[in-house]
């Protein structure tokens, strides 16, 4: 019997608890890693976030946290942005159970459906808004992919809507924000955007300005 398994009563009244708390937009998931991937869901809380259940498999990030356990290279992950097959907007994180060897044998996920609160974030930018100056904002960070994260982020604040209620104008007008912020700049960007909303690396370039050239490091 795992870990997980052995305390699963425990671990179950912790993602009910964290679920009541946080309420109907909060899903929490356990997952035991011991058994076959695609079975790993063994108590779950608001499932209707992401359409899972108890008994379904684990995402491609816990997956290759996986592969990376077995380099030593697994950590866990806090405050995210991640998003549904629907388009909703998640902020996530994820806490990995270790046994005694260090092994990930198990994992405690928590999904925070925030795609009303980034319509809010909106209106509230434009009725906060001061005229008189510029406010600039500059992001610190020592990695690139947070920094894309929160350009992603900010450009769906900047169309505000979720990807599942966007036309084709709200992604034109996303997807030449984060090109004038230099997004394109960073390497294998166009990928991540256009995974992010839901379309080709084609359709990326035409929503770009006719005549601009295609992104640095892209072939």
């Amino acid at each position: 019997m795992s870990y997980v398994s052995e305390n699963l009563e425990v671990l179950s009244g912790i993602a009910k608890c964290v679920a009541k708390e946080f309420g109907m937009n909060c899903e929490v998931v356990v997952h035991d890693l011991t058994l076959p991937y695609d079975s790993t869901i063994v108590a779950i809380e608001n499932g209707y976030i992401t359409g899972r259940k108890i008994g379904d498999s684990g995402t491609n990030t816990g997956l290759e946290v996986l592969r990376n356990a077995m380099s030593g290279e697994a950590v866990d992950t806090y405050n995210y942005i991640n998003h549904s097959k629907k388009g909703r907007v998640l902020r996530s994180s994820s806490h990995y159970i270790r046994n005694a060897a260090g092994e990930i044998i198990g994992s405690f996920c928590i999904n925070f459906d925030i795609s009303e609160l980034v319509v809010a974030q909106k209106n509230i930018q434009y009725l906060a808004f001061m005229d008189g100056g510029d406010d600039t904002r500059e992001l610190f960070t020592g990695n690139v992919d947070e920094l894309l994260q929160t350009l992603m982020a900010d450009s769906m604040a900047l169309v505000g809507k979720p990807i599942s209620e966007m036309n084709k104008d709200d992604k034109v007008q996303a997807i030449r924000y984060l090109d004038a912020k230099g997004a394109f700049l960073i390497k294998k960007s166009v990928e991540t955007v256009s995974e992010f909303y839901g379309i080709s690396k084609f359709t990326l370039y035409n929503y770009l300005n006719e005549g601009h050239e295609k992104p640095e490091g892209e072939d």
